[in-house]
């Protein structure tokens, strides 16, 4: 058999550029389609199963999804939201029908961006899973994040340990010592292992006649844990970077799955660290749901809660009213403002 003879640099750009030269055509041939009155249907009620672009998938009231081109007046759309649409008599180019308004959201994830400003995740969310893992190590510092983040929206959130099939007696027993603070003021902790199935039931009946959301770190086992939720999900999962420890990114847009036993769940795209800059100091701290009891009470109105005289704050962390990990957390989050600001203060949306 013949060796096959390797492209030269110029004819691999060439194809490259011819590559992108046919989604760019591609593209705008999708984006041309423009529907007139009598090509659509009657207008329905939908559901976005995801957001590509300028086009969403809907979901209709038989399960049936449509690509659609969405109308400039229809506004901001994520998956999750509930929407009016209308059906064409046919496709073109690839799209079914268009999106022409969204219904008013129940609640939505948001989180902020750089470019956008403040980003929206998903909609209409009844409870957000914080999926942590015990490998490469476990860190109260991104589940405390992510707990802020909830509370800002006001959904509520769980915290789910993955991966405890790799820890001994000793380890376990170490975590659930960690974990013992967030027990104490009211958070659900659910620990399991997706390779084993271990704690798998007792979170599936969580998640049953819900919208809930997984959200957490690349690498997590985000989609593994999904996967052993619902097998014919069938989602890519990453491999763990050698070098860092952290995970490869598998999920690029947030996808609405539904459970057989009803029920549905939206995969939101990784994030290694979910920014909080966009928050106040003041609503940081009523975010940190211990503290709500004692806000307002220090000697000085304008209190740092660090070394300040008369901080309530700090003495109920030395009467053990408030964990010490978490009242340290606290501060880092508020350190962690000055370093990550933006330079222009977010004001858009997505």
């Amino acid at each position: 058999m013949a060796k096959q003879k390797k492209l030269t640099k110029g004819q691999q750009r060439r194809v490259s550029s011819n590559q992108k030269k046919r989604i760019s055509s591609s593209k705008k041939k999708e984006q041309q389609v423009q529907w007139q009155a009598d090509q659509l249907g009657t207008q329905e009620t939908g559901l976005v199963i995801s957001r590509y672009g300028q086009h969403a998938d809907i979901e209709d009231n038989e399960g049936q999804v449509f690509r659609c081109n969405i109308r400039r007046t229809a506004g901001s759309l994520v998956t999750g939201d509930k929407v009016v649409w209308r059906k064409g008599n046919e496709v073109l180019s690839g799209i079914s029908g268009v999106v022409e308004a969204v219904h008013e959201r129940v609640s939505e994830l948001t989180r902020p961006d750089f470019y956008d400003g403040i980003k929206v995740v998903a909609a209409n969310i009844d409870q957000i899973f914080i999926v942590s893992s015990v490998a490469p190590a476990f860190s109260t510092q991104i589940v405390d994040r992510y707990l802020v983040a909830s509370e800002d929206v006001e959904i509520k959130p769980i915290i789910v340990l993955n991966k405890i099939d790799l820890l001994d007696d000793e380890g376990m027993a170490l975590l659930d010592e960690m974990l013992e603070p967030y027990r104490q003021i009211g958070y659900e902790v659910i620990m399991l292992s997706s390779h084993t199935g271990e704690g798998v039931e007792k979170l599936n009946q969580m998640l049953k006649d819900k919208v809930s959301i997984f959200v957490g770190q690349s690498g997590v086992g985000k989609s593994s844990l999904i996967n052993a939720l619902m097998p014919n999900a069938e989602l890519q999962v990453g491999d763990i970077s050698d070098t860092s420890g952290l995970g490869m990114h598998t999920t690029t847009t947030a996808k609405l799955l539904h459970f057989e036993h009803g029920g549905d769940l939206i995969d939101s795209p990784g994030v290694r660290e979910f920014g909080l800059w966009h928050l106040d100091p003041e609503r940081i701290a009523w975010c940190f749901i211990e503290f709500r009891d004692f806000l307002g009470g220090c000697k000085f109105r304008d209190c740092k809660h660090r070394d300040d005289p008369g901080c309530i704050l700090a003495q109920a962390v030395e009467d053990e009213k408030i964990d010490f990990e978490r009242f340290e957390n606290y501060h880092r989050i508020l350190d962690s403002l000055e370093n990550n600001k933006p330079n222009r203060h977010p004001g858009g949306s997505n």
